[in-house]
């Protein structure tokens, strides 16, 4: 639900939900782009088997506040150099979540990285949508009394 503060201008979400490296399984991805869009946010959803530079580019041409990355093989594993090439882009400020099959150790290692979450299969919905629409204020500009909730 969007919910104006001071403004009658209303804070939409933008949350770019895509996979890097070679994991094709995109099911849970499209539903959690159904989730986000269904709960008010802007989606920009891409097919599996991007490239780190086409997620960063695609982070700037969308001016998008959240990434939320699927992993159900690995691919987790190239988070970090995701985390450092938005960096040195100056998009330290967008939020990136993972979602899937993640093992506690590489958990700890994406959180160390800068991920701001991880969710587990069988995450509830509203958790998902809670979170990421918090962390999307979080990357909005701090000046903006416009939230999500």
């Amino acid at each position: 639900m969007i919910e104006e503060k001071t403004t009658k201008e209303a804070f939409k979400p933008r949350v770019l939900v895509t996979k890097i490296g070679l994991d094709g399984h995109d099911r849970g991805s499209r539903i959690i782009a159904a989730w986000l869009r269904d709960a008010g946010m802007e989606v920009i959803y891409t097919a599996p088997w991007q490239e780190i530079s086409t997620v960063v580019k695609l982070v700037q041409e969308e001016d998008v506040d959240v990434i939320g990355l699927s992993s159900l093989a690995t691919d987790h594993l190239l988070v970090p150099k995701l985390m450092t090439a938005l960096s040195e882009v100056g998009y330290q400020h967008v939020k990136v979540v993972v979602g899937g099959i993640v093992p506690d150790a590489d958990e700890l290692m994406l959180l160390d990285a800068g991920v701001s979450k991880v969710f587990h299969t069988g995450s509830a919905k509203n958790d998902v949508i809670e979170a990421i629409g918090a962390l999307a204020n979080k990357a909005r500009n701090s000046s903006s009394s416009i939230t999500f909730n």
